[in-house]
């Protein structure tokens, strides 16, 4: 259901291991989205990191495949940093640099591993709402106020009873069927473009029991769609 993949390594421990990569987004000449590569790290790691806790699991370590050229290399493990602080995380960082050819556009991959802490069941018969709102490309950086926050993110994981799945390239409505029977409301198709990518998973949707509404709205305060 999620994008990971779950790696059993004794009777009592499985690894989850999600990933993320991004393409044309830097400081290169032919880049189509020019930020600095700390933007670019934060977000890639922003997707790994919800994708890994959001299948309930903690995160134990951050890998890197770098191909912006050795000299991006400490830019990156910032954006990495950033996105760790977000989340009171304090996470090892390794990975590699292709330092033999230059590429005209930057590119990066991100892994992040994970332990497993039970199991995250998806219940259909509740609640959906959305956190945030759907971001691509050069959005993320017009309208980063409509970002939900790393640290709202993970303040919703925290709830034993609540599921969490964020949205990425696919958009909204892919993800709606995973959690829900029903049609997404028109309520919410006017307030949101449901097809949309959300980008770095710039909005995630919630499953969860009518009884958590009210407090889940007043968390989330501007950031919930529902």
């Amino acid at each position: 259901m999620r994008d990971v993949l779950k790696l059993p390594i004794s009777h009592s421990e499985t690894l989850i291991i999600s990933c993320d990569n991004s393409g044309g987004i830097g400081i290169k000449e032919k880049d189509v989205v020019k930020v600095p590569y700390e933007v670019t790290a934060y977000y890639s790691f922003r997707v790994a990191v919800m994708e890994c806790m959001a299948a309930g699991a903690i995160p134990i370590a951050v890998t890197v495949q770098n191909f912006c050229g050795e000299a991006a290399w400490d830019d990156i493990c910032t954006g990495v940093l950033a996105g760790q602080k977000e989340l009171g995380l304090d996470l090892p960082i390794t990975g590699s640099t292709e330092s033999n050819l230059p590429l005209l556009q930057s590119a990066l991959g991100m892994i992040v591993i994970g332990k497993w802490n039970g199991s995250v069941e998806i219940n259909r018969m509740r609640k959906v709402a959305i956190i945030g709102h759907p971001l691509v490309g050069n959005e993320v950086i017009e309208k980063e106020d409509r970002i939900a926050p790393l640290s709202l993110f993970k303040a919703v994981c925290e709830y034993e009873d609540v599921v969490v799945l964020p949205v990425g390239s696919k958009g909204i409505a892919y993800e709606w069927r995973k959690l829900s029977d029903t049609d997404i409301p028109d309520t919410l198709r006017n307030q949101v473009n449901v097809e949309t990518s959300a980008g770095p998973s710039t909005c995630f949707l919630i499953s969860y029991p009518d009884h958590l509404e009210e407090e889940l709205r007043k968390l989330a305060g501007y950031y919930f769609v529902g």
